[in-house]
């Protein structure tokens, strides 16, 4: 039996955010950021950049030497912090003080062999303690996911699943059950990236997870442009965007560059998912 006492995490906050959102008419916007790059200082200060800006949540990367849903863009900023000596310590930093300074949700996106090597219920507890919102986890089976979901339930985490064009309606709903916080939909079939278009296909899957949950349905995988951030606005109810930030902080010249550079299109992303 869980006390209250360890409900440290912000699964709440996260639900609150994205309701505000859905009463102002608009979409959520859902930024991704990688821990550790250009630096673990570098990093924080993105994450206050893009909320600065106008995002509502942020996803926090866990960088992995072998990321599988994620293209070349973040593959590099991973290598790059993965160089720079990256540790799960410094992601759970970049949470406490990107949420301490901010007061805005942050997940950590991860694949589950950091956590299972770090262990799940020192992980859950640092993450909550931290003031962490909860966990993306694109790798984890929904089968295979109880020991991680009890900790997190324990520790007041949400558990977002990843779900696909190719998930049939049968395993939506199972994904969908198991879930916590929002469902991340994958606009397409493939890896992360900024595109020319985002496609009929998300529609199609998010009117499809609708239909198996009240969770919200964030659509990700693509997202570059206000332009594809308003049309995604028009039937999801967050718009999550990652490459295209860490695309701005690899070409800049400078961190300070970098900086303004996030918060700009952040603000244009925010303008973005106003739906009217």
């Amino acid at each position: 039996m869980s006390t209250a006492s360890e409900k440290t995490g912000r699964i709440q906050l996260l639900g609150d955010t994205l309701a505000k959102a859905k009463s102002e008419d608009r979409a959520a916007l859902v930024a991704y950021l990688p821990a550790g790059f250009p630096t673990v200082d570098g990093a924080i200060e993105a994450v206050k950049a893009v909320i600065a800006g106008g995002a509502d949540v942020v996803e926090v990367g866990l960088p992995h030497s072998d990321p599988v849903l994620d293209g070349a863009i973040i593959q590099t900023a991973d290598d790059i912090a993965l160089r720079g000596g990256v540790k799960i310590a410094d992601v759970i930093r970049t949470v406490r003080e990107a949420h301490e300074a901010t007061g805005a949700p942050i997940l950590v996106m991860t694949y589950w062999n950091p956590i299972d090597r770090y262990g799940v219920e020192r992980f859950t507890a640092e993450l909550a303690a931290a003031g962490g919102a909860g966990c993306i986890l694109p790798d984890l089976p929904v089968q295979e996911s109880a020991l991680w979901r009890e900790h997190a339930d324990k520790h007041g985490l949400a558990t977002v699943f990843v779900v696909a064009p190719s998930s049939k309606d049968e395993r939506l709903a199972t994904i969908t059950a198991a879930g916590s916080g929002f469902v991340y939909a994958a606009s397409l079939m493939g890896v992360t990236g900024t595109r020319a278009s985002v496609g009929a296909e998300a529609k199609e899957l998010v009117g499809r997870t609708r239909r198996t949950t009240e969770l919200p349905v964030c659509v990700g995988l693509g997202v570059s442009n206000a332009e594809q951030a308003k049309e995604v606005a028009g039937f999801a109810d967050g718009v999550i965007v990652g490459s295209a930030f860490v695309k701005l902080l690899l070409d800049a010249p400078d961190q300070q560059a970098g900086l303004a550079a996030v918060r700009s299109l952040a603000g244009e992303l925010a303008e973005g998912v106003r739906r009217s």
